[in-house]
């Protein structure tokens, strides 16, 4: 078995490169298969949100923790500069597999091939570690104007107004979904049906699959230029 509950976990640091507002952070974007939490390990800073509830900030300190469903547009910021914190991912293996629509311009929501083109920037062939880092700034820099567009929009006219969003999303994955349902399958299902077997044994007084323990680790973490910070994450495949 995987990471419990069929998880991902990572580690974050959150980028300090300021954009057109004046706060400093990461690219704002939104899930849309799985649920993301945040436990703050270091710093302080805010994460900005968009979802049924409107626009909302929360301030983030050691300690903090929070999650939020599929669709909620999230905008990490960091305020002293060493905001750093674990995500929890649902679905492990789908938020790898693309389940995140940035927040473009609209005019780039509505053209895939130009999406595509500005999401996967900081994987192009041949780009030096600096490059890369620069084509995430870039995207995150696109991020943050569309972004800005949406919240205000989202001020004046309510919840409302992230349908339109919703909906060039769904239609940008919509692709992806039977890629991401083989990964669901084996394993965040694969995890809750094995517990509902092992539940339906230790019923009988079977306790067979205790036989099987074992203890897993993950081996060194990788790093890598996320969406949000600098990651180091985990195989956590069995």
């Amino acid at each position: 078995m995987g990471f419990p509950g069929g998880t991902a976990v990572s580690l974050v640091t959150v980028y300090d490169w300021p954009t057109v507002d004046g706060q400093a952070g990461g690219s704002p974007h939104l899930h849309t298969a799985s649920t993301e939490g945040y436990v703050v390990t270091g710093g302080t800073g805010a994460v900005e949100t968009l979802s049924g509830d409107g626009y909302e900030r929360r301030d983030l300190a050691r300690g903090t923790v929070l999650w939020f469903t599929p669709g909620t547009v999230h905008r990490l910021i960091n305020g002293s500069g060493d905001l750093q914190l674990v995500v929890v991912m649902q679905n492990a293996g789908i938020p790898e597999a693309g389940d995140a629509v940035f927040t473009f311009p609209e005019a780039t929501l509505d053209d895939p091939e130009a999406y595509a083109a500005a999401a996967g920037a900081p994987a192009a062939d041949g780009l030096t570690e600096a490059g890369r880092g620069e084509a995430v700034r870039t995207r995150r820099d696109l991020a943050v104007e569309g972004y800005l567009a949406l919240r205000e929009r989202v001020r004046a006219e309510g919840p409302s107004a992230m349908k339109p969003l919703w909906d060039r999303a769904g239609r940008l994955v919509s692709a992806r979904t039977d890629a991401w349902r083989r990964l669901w399958a084996d394993g965040p299902k694969a995890q809750v049906d094995a517990t509902g077997a092992h539940l339906d044994a230790l019923a009988r007084a079977d306790a067979t699959h205790l036989c099987d323990a074992h203890v897993a680790s993950a081996g060194d973490a990788a790093a890598k230029w996320g969406m949000c910070g600098r990651l180091e994450t985990w195989d956590l495949r069995p």
